[in-house]
């Protein structure tokens, strides 16, 4: 799912195309996307196109007149930018949007429809979209301590949680908790104030940081190879693959469709953090440490 990064670069691209014309066409291919029927799509056409702006992990179109058109991609929507009145593709395709400048793409990929649209008239209609997270990137070390505390959650949670911060999803919280060496299981209610500071500043740095990388890939181009598993991560999605830090193996919690990555070495002692499929069925044989995670697997320890 694109997060706080990708959403930012998707709306400084977009912004840079569409803000100051007008919004000659809306075109919807699936009826599934669209989430309200007040205001109807017809009322946003032959508006201008203010700005664009990001709202958690959606992208939002302010159109003259107080209507805004609100896309949240789920897992598997993604924008493209194509010529003025390009098609839109029958597999996959959601939306378009068409201005003199080009046309704005919504695709899907695969078979579930996740993805939305919602059009709203007034800023009060936006707020009520807005989980309530505080944006991360603006709030002080004492905010984001409050914030995080609120309730007793794990870590990881905490940071996916949209009511506690926008933006953060699967892909960076595990990036930010590598960087902050805590563990994922971690409780907010458990950890002290220098930890919860060094956690503040890695969640800063490391959005600030693959924000600013993302830019410099996209340049005056349009983001289209958006994806939450890039190389240069440190944990995310890179099970079984030597941490960059210190060369463990990292591992994985897997639960429904998610996982969680992390550095036993650096993050958690060396504790193996239990799987909690693979653990139930493995019971007492289930590793607790790198070292017996070696030998029930006969591969020396790196």
């Amino acid at each position: 799912m694109p997060e706080l990064p990708d959403i930012t670069v998707y709306v400084e691209a977009i912004e840079r195309r569409i803000a100051g014309l007008t919004l000659d066409r809306v075109r919807l291919h699936s009826p599934f996307l669209l989430r309200t029927t007040s205001p109807p799509l017809s009322e946003a056409e032959g508006r201008p196109i203010l700005t664009i702006r990001r709202l958690g992990k959606r992208v939002v179109v302010c159109l003259e007149g107080g209507i805004f058109l609100v896309f949240h991609l789920m897992v598997a929507g993604r924008f493209h930018w194509k010529s003025p009145g390009a098609s839109v593709p029958k597999r996959g395709g959601l939306a378009a949007l068409d201005t003199e400048a080009g046309t704005l793409l919504l695709t899907e990929a695969g078979s579930r429809r996740r993805a939305s649209l919602h059009a709203v008239r007034g800023e009060a209609a936006l707020a009520e979209l807005d989980p309530g997270g505080i944006e991360p990137l603006l709030a002080t070390a004492e905010e984001f301590a409050a914030a995080m505390r609120r309730e007793s959650h794990t870590l990881k949670r905490a940071l996916t949680d949209p009511r506690i911060l926008s933006g953060i999803g699967n892909a960076y919280s595990d990036e930010i908790l590598h960087r902050a060496r805590l563990s994922p299981l971690l409780w907010t209610s458990r950890i002290d104030d220098a930890a919860m500071e060094g956690l503040h500043r890695a969640t800063r740095d490391t959005l600030v940081e693959w924000t600013d990388r993302l830019r410099r890939e996209v340049g005056d181009g349009f983001p289209e190879k958006v994806t939450a598993f890039r190389p240069e991560m440190a944990v995310h999605g890179r099970y079984r693959l030597p941490c960059p830090e210190c060369g463990s193996p990292v591992q994985r919690i897997r639960y429904l469709e998610n996982e969680t990555d992390y550095c036993p070495t650096c993050q958690t002692g060396g504790k193996l953090l239990a799987d909690r499929a693979l653990s139930r069925l493995l019971k007492k044989d289930w590793p607790r440490s790198l070292d017996e995670l070696a030998a029930l697997t006969g591969k020396p320890r790196p």
